[in-house]
């Protein structure tokens, strides 16, 4: 019988991977609550006239990369594509947005069905950071800085670098769209496929191709700067005032657009030069109607979005991965005889509960002392722990260092704890 595998697209995680990915959650998770983010967490699956109202319908992401399907009610469902629309959703049902301010974030799995490639995955994980309540261009600072903050805790800082732009108000939008179009319409049969396609849908994607005949085009295009309203202006240059201020370095691009119909106003990207093609590792920016689009209150809104994939490709390609993270275990418990075992066991609980901050791991399933050592620096471990008879009558156990070139030293089992909180410097 043949095996099942894993749909395309769709990846395991392994053991050997996780403690990356803890790393990363642990480190954005603690970011998050020194600014006062509070988590949120959404189901994956969502009515799929949510994502069509929020997203658009004639986004790539709708068209053609939506998981959908009907359930036995005959009701269509979606495996969320996106965090935000789910958020605005959830906040406005629990009545969590008239009135008041909000900081939320969550994380978890998202859905689209496209080609997978390197750190770009049809299953895929994202964190996502949503602000409502806000309508100055301090919160969308504030983001930025937030966002420069967590790559300096990762090490990515100088290895990233932020990208904004403003999209005005839909107004201002559409004047604009009208005289691109009309530009555009001149040269049609000279543009890409996916260009001709979005003129008649989402023209505002075009100014993100990448294929170099439409660059070339897009050259003589109008500029949005001339269409924009004088309150997005103001907006924009206030938040580039802030970021000055904040010494948060950034670079305005004029053909920075995104993908999804309900941004306006400020957005931005975090990029990289490291991971080629996919080199955007943060985005986002503000959806003032969103909400209202969603059936609630006027309610002015901004977040972001990173993939967790590709922001940890980055740091394996950097190798920024601090080697602590990859180790099964701090401390590896031996015991050399049945009779040692039961005194290893409880010496291992009693460092548990002494030392909660490392990781103590038991060897388990007998061996030779040849094959519980191999095991113990399998581990990762800095130190073995034996337990003999003779450490078990004595009272005592032998300490191993493994990642170092020191003597094995004999320490009475009371004072291990006292010996290791030294080592680990706790």
């Amino acid at each position: 019988m043949a095996k099942i595998q894993a749909i395309r697209g769709m990846n395991d995680i392994l053991p050997d991977q996780s403690p990356v990915w803890q790393f990363v959650e642990d480190t954005v998770r603690k970011v998050l609550g020194q600014y006062g983010y509070q988590e949120i967490r959404m189901p994956i699956v969502e009515q799929t006239d949510l994502f069509k109202r929020s997203i658009g319908e004639v986004t790539d992401i709708v068209e053609k990369e939506m998981y959908t399907f009907e359930d036995r009610n005959g009701d269509s469902l979606t495996l969320r594509p996106e965090g935000t629309a789910g958020c605005v959703r959830a906040a406005e049902e629990h009545g969590l947005l008239f009135n008041q301010t909000r900081r939320l974030w969550y994380t978890g799995p998202m859905f689209r069905h496209e080609r997978p490639q390197k750190g770009r995955y049809r299953q895929f994980h994202q964190i996502g950071v949503e602000c409502f309540g806000m309508t100055g261009p301090d919160i969308d600072a504030e983001l930025l800085v937030l966002t420069a903050r967590l790559w300096k805790a990762l090490g990515l800082a100088g290895h990233t670098r932020l990208e904004i732009n403003s999209l005005g108000t839909s107004d201002a939008r559409k004047v604009y769209r009208e005289a691109l179009v009309a530009y555009l319409e001149q040269y049609k049969e000279d543009l890409d496929e996916d260009s001709k396609r979005r003129l008649g849908t989402n023209p505002l994607r075009i100014l993100d191709s990448k294929v170099p005949e439409t660059r070339k085009i897009l050259e003589g295009a109008p500029s949005f700067d001339d269409y924009l309203d004088d309150d997005s202006r103001e907006h924009f240059e206030q938040l580039k005032s802030l970021l000055d201020a904040a010494g948060v370095e950034y670079t305005v691009n004029p053909a920075l657009v995104r993908g999804l119909d309900y941004y306006g106003k400020t957005v931005f990207e975090w990029v990289t030069d490291s991971l080629g093609a996919q080199g955007t590792v943060c985005a986002g920016g503000r959806y003032d109607g969103l909400v209202e689009q969603l059936g609630g209150k006027p309610t002015p809104a901004v977040g972001f979005a990173m993939g967790l994939e590709r922001l940890i490709l980055l740091l394996e390609t950097l190798d920024l991965i601090p080697a602590h993270v990859t180790s099964d275990a701090d401390v590896y418990v031996t015991a050399m005889g049945d009779s040692a075992i039961p005194a290893a066991m409880a010496l291992a609980e009693n460092l548990r509960d002494t030392l909660p901050g490392l990781t103590i791991v038991s060897h388990c399933g007998g061996g030779s002392f040849k094959s519980q050592m191999k095991k113990a620096d399998k581990s990762g471990a800095r130190y073995a722990l034996i337990l003999g008879e003779n450490e078990v009558a004595s009272g005592t156990a032998a300490l191993k260092p493994l990642r170092a070139d020191e003597p094995q030293q004999d320490i009475a089992q009371a004072e291990l704890a006292s010996a290791l909180a030294r080592a680990f410097n706790l």
